[in-house]
């Protein structure tokens, strides 16, 4: 029964201006239209969604539009696009069958139509433009649950706001085309936008020089098929492609595969390149690393609910708070309360390389294994905690008493394939050697060498011969003092006499990522490499958010964590599907694909030559290009920012800069907008502008890890910012009436 008075119902609609019509959009109306009972059957609701666009529900960056050679970095049952049971307080959850994974919309949606692309299996990496088709179809569905409503209108506007202007108690919402929208709570979701190359001093400097010598410059990748042209980019042209994370690799494929070229099946290699002939006659690809990002692994981890995320031993909360209290220094948000600061690199990247070293022998030696190194690191794990270092410093600081251990249970195996003794005779304290013998064989050699073990543990020395016979299909080391866990070695698997000469480079290259392949098929539960990576930089993501944001960090050192570490993590644990870099792979064997350049190579303009040049330092290699694509996601910079409406609400004041501040002196702007714990932005004048909400990227200076999809089953932050935003404006609607209590098993059929 209703508790609104229909005497009292507005006569004016509670109007909604929603800016951004991405994949956030898509979250939002579905939230929105779940909880559609609080407005009650009087009351009267006006939702706008402005998408410059006019591809709602997707946006721009996964329009169905876009070239079929982009794939996400995610599996397809870890994308969802409602909230489920996982996310706290979220009230009435849509029925199950109207909340499909994205895997289980495919899979309806190829019963409907065939569709190759459609036929995937949970743990299949879905192409870009599919995710964007599902996002489309559901934010249809949500605006037509909406609209269902009698006092709900919807209106969708392909145009770009450009500004939000006072209008009294209410905004006004001003678009390209002139016309005010008036609105009592504006939701930005921009998402992720780029910078005006008339405005960054670098992109304006060398669009300048394109202008003036007839090369080509691209400051921004998308939408690919109008960045980067057959004018452009064609046959006899030199690309070069300034980064080589995920745009990158989503520009190499759109010049490639896009332009008509075959990737075929490879005895071999793997796979093997045919060019078409309508691609560039090369592409050079260079970064600070000089290597692409690490591909990802197949996710055992879906497999068993159980173990959907690693839980951490070192790594956790309240080692955060220890830390905090023991080597905490004053500081925090400009304008907000003082806390208790840390250094990135001397008090938390221990922490994070320790919680990584003992997944990687754990994953290596088995969980008995695994238990003996957490004793044996506890002491000065906790002295540390406590403010006691250790006279060692560096990112190894704390590995010492764990490496030990180590070289303990290296010896027992050694023994053990020597065949001097039977196995379970060999003394041993804390494990039992025939448990670990039977993991490492089983992780090295694989199942069926594992399965050996038990009949031959009396025999020693037919366990010696039979293990000389064995090989890894995974490309790890056969011996029992190999596959150690190293932080250097696993940010540069490359040594520097590698990458002596071009060719020398292009070679290690090619052996690491063959390496690294192998390393991805064994999965995220069996690697030692790829399980320590996955388990700690994204599994414990959350962890590290923890430390670092909210000027949870010196201004110093935040400005360190988002140059370094933050690209650490992408080429550790966010970068492409196995499928992805195979492609890869493929074309820096067919020589398209130039990465020569090496590690610290940096491009300039040539005047005597009227083209661009990258120079790579290790390796010698310099390289002409005709055409310099950036391949870089930009920071977020409301100064800087390419649409109009971020600079025109910083120039009224409507919304400031964050500002991280040390009390020792020192600040550090890293280019997000200053937002209140409630998402609200803080006007110039320290006030919070209660009627705008901000969400996603924008936000991405107090905070850290925002650009991503919703997933499912694991009360996600980006469906629970949502959740909060909801409860908000329902509170704030004046014909809303109040929420039901909570209940974990509510659900509604919208």
């Amino acid at each position: 029964m209703s508790t609104t008075d229909p005497a009292k119902a507005t006569a004016e609609p509670f109007r909604l201006a929603v800016v951004g019509g991405g994949p956030r959009a898509t979250y939002a109306l579905e939230r929105l239209s779940a909880t559609l009972d609080r407005l009650g059957p009087e009351g009267r609701l006006e939702v706008r969604v402005f998408e410059r666009s006019g591809e709602f529900g997707s946006g721009v960056a996964h329009s169905p539009s876009q070239p079929r050679t982009s794939y996400l970095n995610r599996i397809s049952s870890q994308v969802g696009f409602a909230a489920d049971e996982s996310v706290r307080g979220a009230g009435p959850l849509r029925p199950a069958e109207q909340r499909p994974t994205l895997y289980e919309w495919c899979r309806r949606r190829y019963e409907a139509t065939g569709e190759p692309d459609f036929d995937l299996g949970p743990e299949d990496w879905p192409k870009r433009y599919v995710h964007g088709l599902a996002l489309q179809d559901m934010f249809a569905s949500f605006v037509r649950q909406l609209r269902a409503h009698r006092g709900v209108t919807v209106r969708l506007h392909a145009v770009e706001v450009v500004d939000i202007a006072e209008a009294g108690a209410r905004l006004d919402v001003l678009t390209a085309d002139g016309s005010a929208h008036p609105a009592d709570q504006v939701l930005l979701l921009t998402g992720h936008t780029h910078h005006d190359p008339g405005l960054a001093p670098r992109a304006r400097r060398f669009a300048g020089f394109a202008r003036e010598t007839g090369a080509a410059y691209v400051p921004y990748a998308y939408p690919l098929d109008a960045a980067l042209t057959p004018e452009n980019s064609g046959p006899g042209t030199v690309v070069g492609c300034a980064g080589t994370g995920l745009t990158a690799i989503d520009e190499i494929l759109h010049l490639t595969e896009g332009r008509g070229g075959r990737f075929t099946a490879d005895a071999r290699f793997g796979l093997r390149y045919e060019p078409s002939g309508a691609e560039p006659a090369a592409i050079v690809a260079f970064s600070g690393s000089g290597l692409f990002t690490f591909t990802r692994p197949v996710n055992h981890k879906e497999i068993n609910p159980e173990l959907l995320e690693h839980r951490g031993v070192f790594l956790t909360h309240a080692a955060v708070d220890r830390l905090r209290e023991s080597a905490g220094v004053p500081g925090g948000p400009a304008g907000g309360p003082v806390r208790s600061q840390l250094d990135f690199e001397a008090d938390v990247l221990p922490v994070i390389v320790l919680e990584m070293a003992h997944l990687h022998y754990s994953t290596l030696f088995g969980p008995a294994a695994g238990r003996l190194l957490a004793d044996r690191a506890t002491p000065g794990y906790l002295d540390f905690l406590a403010g006691r270092r250790p006279a060692t410093t560096g990112p190894q600081a704390l590995l010492a008493p764990l490496e030990a251990a180590v070289d303990e249970i290296v010896s027992v195996l050694e023994t053990a394939l020597s065949g001097r003794l039977p196995v379970d005779r060999i003394p041993a304290t804390g494990f039992r050697p025939e448990e670990v013998l039977a993991r490492w064989v089983g992780v090295v050699f694989g199942p069926d060498a594992q399965a050996q073990t038990p009949a031959l543990r009396e025999d020693p020395q037919a366990l010696r011969r039979a293990a000389l016979g064995w090989t890894s299909p995974w490309r790890l080391d056969h011996g029992p003092a190999g596959n150690r866990f190293g932080w250097d070695a696993t940010l540069h698997p490359i040594r520097p006499a590698e990458a002596a000469t071009p060719e020398r480079y292009r070679a290690a290259v090619l052996d690491f990522m063959d390496r690294d392949q192998h390393w991805a098929a064994q999965g995220n539960l069996d690697n030692p490499h790829k399980a320590a990576a996955d388990g700690v930089w994204r599994d414990l993501r959350p962890v590290i958010s923890y430390a670092v944001d909210d000027a949870g960090l010196t201004a110093a050192s935040h400005r360190v964590f988002l140059e370094r570490y933050l690209r650490h993590h992408n080429r550790l644990a966010n970068g492409a599907a196995p499928e992805v870099m195979s492609r890869i792979r493929a074309l820096v064997l067919r020589g398209l694909l130039d990465l020569s350049c090496g590690p610290g190579a940096t491009v300039r303009t040539d005047p005597g030559t009227g083209r661009f040049r990258v120079d790579g330092p290790v390796t010698g290699a310099s390289r002409q290009l005709d055409t310099l694509a950036d391949a870089r996601l930009h920071a977020f910079d409301p100064h800087l920012d390419a649409a109009p409406l971020y600079r025109n609400l910083a120039a009224a004041g409507t919304l400031r800069a964050w500002r991280n501040e040390s009390a020792a002196g020192g600040s550090f702007e890293p280019g997000g907008i200053d937002l209140t714990p409630r998402s609200h932005p803080v006007r110039a004048d320290g006030t919070a502008e209660r009627r705008i909400t901000l969400l996603g990227p924008p936000a991405e200076g107090a905070r850290s890890f925002l650009l991503s999809a919703l997933r499912p089953g694991c009360d996600h932050y980006v469906i629970r910012e949502l959740v909060a935003w909801q409860d908000r404006f329902w509170a704030d609607c004046p014909d809303a009436r109040p929420a039901h209590e909570p209940s974990a098993d509510r659900r509604t059929t919208v």
